[in-house]
Formats: C-alpha cells, structure tokens, sequence
C-alpha cells in the first residue's frame, strides 16, 4: 500500500462552533463504544477527504489509520488538532475554506443530536410527528431555514458510480436550473450528487447569485463512503438514513432523479410510498426523472419496475424526460411556481413542508442485519405504501452491504443477504438488480462487484 501525503495542524474555528462546555469535549474525546469520538473521526475524515475518487468506507479509514482529531481549548475558545489528516484538504499548509466550515458542521450537528436530541425526554422516536420535529430541529440548528424566500430548492438524487456521459448531463441539468435562480440539494457526494452542483454554481455565476445555496445532506453510516463532494456549502449530518431521506422531502420544493442503482431507487420508492398517501394526493411536489438519451433504457425499466410492484396511481406522479436539460428545468420551474401558490394559499410554511403527511414506516430506523433482511415482507398483496416501505429498507440494506463500513463487515462475516418473498416480486426484483450490476451501478468501476445479496427463489 502507497503511503498517503498527510498533514498535522491546528484548525481555527468558523460559524457558530466556537466554544464547547467541558462535558461536551469529554464526550467526543470519548474513545469508549458510548462515546462520540469514533463517530466524529470517521465523519472529519470523510470532509477531509472531500477529493478522493471511491466508495469504500474501510478502504479510508484503512489509508489514514493515523488520522486523529482531538479538541484543543483556550482562554479564547476552540481549535481543532488534525493529526496526520489528508494534505489534499490543504493549500499552503492551510485547511481549504469550504473543508474547514464543513468540518465544523460535522462537530456542530454530531454535538446537538447526542446533546440535545437522542438524551432529549421531549422526543418520543416512536411517534410520527416527533421524528418530524426531531428533523426539524436538526435543520434549524444547522441555518437550513430562510424563511420568507419562495421555493427554490431542487433535491437532485442519483447515483455515485455513473458514466462520464451521465455526470456531464447531471452539470447541464444543474446549469439550466441555477439559470433559472434555482438552488440545488443532494445527498453531497460524487456523481450525480457533485454534477447538479458544480453546473448549478456557473450558472448562479452567470446570473451574479453570490449567496447560491448547495446544500448537502448525509449521514453518519454512509458519508465516508460519499464524502462530501467540494461545492457543498451547507453541510447537515441527519442521525440515520431515514431522517436524511424525510429532510430531503420536508427541505425540499421539487426533486429531479438522474440514473442511478439501489440507493436511488430507494429514494425514489421512499418518495413514491409518501405521495401515494391519500392525504398527500392533492399536495404539488413536482417530480422529473431525466438522464441523456444512453439512460433512456434505464428509465424505461425503472418505469416498468414501478408500474409492476406500485402500480399506475405511482407512474402518474412523476415525469420522465430524456435528453432535455432545458425542459427539466422549465418544468421545475413551473412546478415550485404550483407549490409557492398551493402553500400560500394553505399556510404552509415556505421553508418546510409541514402538511406532507409521512407514515412511520418510512421513518422508523431499519438496520439491515441479516436477519432483519430476510424477514422484510415483499408481496404483491401488500398495501401499495408498505410494499414501497420493505423494498426501500431492501434497497438500503443492500446499499449497506455494498459500500457502508459495518454493512461490508457483517457480509464478509455472514456471507450475502437472503432476500425471499413474493416469486413474482423477486423476479421483477432480480431483473432489476441484475440490471444494475451489469451496468455498473452497485460500485464505482475499477473493481469486481460481488453481489451483496442472494434473492432466494
């Protein structure tokens, strides 16, 4: 293994994480299983890394076995000491600007959800709409909220491990949308996360937006395997996958969905599973699934898979366009123009979409242990909201076990996941499955793909 250049120095702080209490610093200099200071390293590290090229979590942490961080207090406030942290996060020996603000984001939103939410007596985690509360919370800490400016934000979802011409698409997508003054949001890392970004920020520029918002949501389990990519310049760290799913939709005002391979087709049977709700049927969230005319395949099949397991009611709320970068964003645009109509005229708040209705099956925490996978319950028979509910926790287990730290262990413990249900289902399933390793969607290339899974026929 080649010896990676890093880098030791002392960090100053930025934004509001300026001081810390004394029980705050011991808890994440806690090395013990309880404590925060596992979680806080493998989170900066993955911010410091915000330049690599992969999608393996054990890989990084394996190259920078050496990287610590630790708080340094003074009379004046905080620091941070880096020890050995990647030398691609600095330029003359100085921690980049965009690195150092998302790396204090990492210590604001890891601080308030151990301090004030998990050991919070107010949230009851098995109520609805205290998760929802709990979300918004966490984004309101994190500045997410501008409160009198009119829907703007579009969720861009795909997949990390794309084709060169899929990424350049994703940046005239995202240019034609910061054009038309659209901030964009996504889940931070590199793909079809990075290219809406990067074309949104030239066209902001070109429209002389100086404060254009990229917004990057994460999660502890899977950020150092997406770290953040380096346009992002809000960063908020959700508790779980569900919860940064729910912010995506409440934060939201519209979501156009590029080709990508199980983790966005989770996110985009979680989204069909709420719209499908028959208190969300009347509320506008314009939904465009787009890609160059190489993905139209793609889309076909995704479209098929959907017509089958959720059936037509779901087809109807999204918009497939192939090719079109300046119809996605014309499209958008019309659409959040129906949303800022459709929440003036109700109330709603322009910044969170409080009225969407979101059952706890698609806000209750899943851990994809083997067990756990091999008794979701897949059958067409199910109600359409909860089959859409098990196949999202399928497709995030099997993203787990492809490219998170603890899923790659405990399947090179247990061996692949034993995935059984419905015959029908599991061939609609297999078909598409398949169709993602073929295509090189599970991984990014460069390495064997060795399925997670087993469907159990």
């Amino acid at each position: 293994m080649s010896k990676k250049s890093v880098v030791s120095a002392i960090v100053n702080p930025v934004g509001s994480m300026r001081v810390l209490s004394s029980r705050e610093v011991s808890r994440l200099q806690d090395t013990s299983k309880t404590g925060l200071h596992r979680l806080f390293r493998r989170c900066a590290l993955a911010v410091l890394s915000c330049e690599k090229e992969g999608d393996n979590a054990e890989a990084l942490l394996l190259d920078y076995q050496d990287f610590d961080i630790s708080i340094v207090q003074e009379h004046r406030g905080l620091k941070l000491e880096l020890l050995n942290a990647p030398a691609n996060a600095f330029v003359g020996g100085k921690l980049i600007l965009g690195v150092r603000e998302n790396l204090f984001s990492v210590l604001r939103d890891i601080l308030y959800v151990s301090s004030h939410i998990t050991d919070d007596p107010r949230f009851d985690t098995n109520r609805s709409t205290d998760i929802t509360h709990l979300t918004f919370e966490i984004l309101r800490n994190a500045n997410a909220f501008i409160i009198k400016q009119p829907p703007n934000i579009v969720v861009c979802w795909g997949g990390h491990s794309i084709s060169r011409e899929e990424y350049e698409y994703t940046k005239t997508v995202g240019y034609q949308l910061g054009l038309r003054y659209m901030d964009i949001c996504t889940g931070c890392g590199p793909g079809a996360m990075k290219g809406p970004m990067k074309g949104g920020y030239i066209g902001h520029a070109k429209q002389r937006v100086s404060k254009g918002r990229f917004i990057g949501l994460t999660e502890p389990g899977i950020i150092a395997a997406e770290s953040p990519n380096p346009i992002v310049n809000e960063l908020v760290i959700l508790p779980d996958i569900e919860k940064r799913l729910e912010a995506f939709v409440r934060l939201g005002h519209g979501i156009v969905v590029f080709p990508g391979g199980p983790g966005t087709c989770e996110e985009i049977l979680y989204i069909l599973g709420i719209l499908l709700h028959p208190k969300n049927k009347d509320i506008p969230l314009p939904l465009v699934f787009t890609g160059p005319a190489s993905a139209q395949a793609y889309f076909e099949q995704i479209d098929h898979f959907i017509g089958q397991t959720l059936g037509e009611k779901a087809r109807k709320r999204y918009k497939i366009i192939i090719d079109n970068p300046v119809e996605v964003a014309r499209t958008m645009r019309t659409g959040l123009e129906k949303v800022t109509r459709f929440r003036r005229k109700h109330g709603d708040a322009y910044y969170f979409n409080w009225l969407l209705e979101i059952d706890r099956e698609f806000q209750s925490p899943f851990e994809p242990t083997h067990e756990n996978m091999a008794n979701l319950e897949l059958s067409l028979d199910m109600p359409t909201h909860l089959l859409a509910a098990n196949i999202r926790r399928l497709m995030s287990g099997i993203v787990s076990g492809n490219i998170k730290e603890d899923g790659v262990k405990a399947i090179r413990k247990h061996g692949p996941y034993q995935i059984t249900g419905d015959p029908e289902l599991m061939q609609y399933m297999d078909k598409l499955l398949e169709s993602f390793v073929k295509q090189c969607r599970m991984k990014l290339p460069g390495s064997e793909y060795k399925p997670c899974y087993q469907i159990v026929k």
